[in-house]
């Protein structure tokens, strides 16, 4: 118990940010049903953002995750109107083709500027001490901007003029423009949203991890895996989902080695979807 408490508790601290990754996944679908494989690389974006900013500026990596804010929600509107807006109501492959070529465009551009080397921020906020549990300053702080940033995206959605907007035209997109709903601007508006929480949570990602320009294929899948587990388009739920793949991410290296966590988290990503295809709070 004295390492697998710890182990557990660090788990969970870094759900947070996986759940918080995949709610910018899991919106984006929610609301206009598109399956945004650009997500890794908008991850990736988040992490070089907050380096660029930390190593070239000074910026404090948390000032960074401001500027990364903005620039996600309006890279992710003009994103929208280029490559999403012009397919909407076509196959659902030709959207899935378009986010995949945003995002070998973007890893293309990427490893042309900074090639494959592993970099990190070198940047410490020292640990807590709560019992006999160590944690890392940097792990709590960025579970505390996750879960802010949940609690302020959970507030915008269901408390603003514009929050309620959005869930209008996820659930009849028509019926919403019929009312006055700009349906265009609330669909730019969502992706620019889903944008923001995917560069927000790498740039979280790079204060606890090494990374490099392909790293944002490891977070998609992970993505992926916490969407199914809370269900599809459902944002609490991807919260959820986040904080059981990191309690997994903690308990098995306790007992078996961390080569077979990914195993354990697709298999039970296949489990899931045999079983319960809709996710733990998505709708049968």
């Amino acid at each position: 118990m004295d390492v697998l408490l710890p182990s557990l508790v660090d788990g969970l601290l870094i759900g947070f940010v996986y759940g918080l990754a995949a709610m910018g996944l899991t919106l984006i679908f929610g609301v206009m049903d598109v399956v945004n494989l650009s997500h890794g690389a908008l991850i990736v974006l988040g992490m070089f953002g907050v380096y660029l900013l930390y190593t070239a500026l000074g910026l404090p990596p948390y000032v960074g995750l401001f500027i990364m804010l903005i620039a996600g929600i309006l890279l992710g509107m003009a994103l929208y109107g280029i490559a999403i807006h012009p397919l909407l109501g076509g196959p659902h492959l030709s959207t899935l083709l378009s986010t995949f070529a945003v995002s070998m465009v973007i890893i293309g551009v990427g490893t042309a500027l900074f090639t494959s080397t592993p970099r990190n921020i070198d940047f410490s906020l020292g640990a807590v001490q709560v019992g006999n549990i160590r944690l890392l300053g940097t792990r709590v702080v960025a579970a505390f901007v996750a879960i802010i940033m949940a609690v302020g995206l959970y507030v915008f959605m269901y408390r603003t003029h514009t929050g309620k907007s959005i869930r209008a035209v996820a659930n009849n997109r028509d019926a919403a423009e019929l009312v006055g709903i700009p349906s265009r601007r609330i669909l730019a508006l969502s992706f620019g949203l889903g944008t923001m929480l995917a560069m927000v949570s790498g740039g979280l990602i790079a204060t606890l991890f090494p990374f490099n320009i392909l790293s944002g294929g490891v977070y998609e899948l992970k993505s992926f895996v916490i969407c199914v587990l809370g269900g599809m388009g459902n944002p609490t739920g991807a919260l959820l989902g986040g904080l059981i793949l990191g309690l997994i991410e903690g308990f098995v290296p306790v007992f078996m080695p961390v080569g077979w966590t990914p195993v354990i988290e697709f298999t039970l990503f296949v489990i899931i979807l045999l079983v319960r295809p809709s996710g733990l709070l998505g709708a049968r």
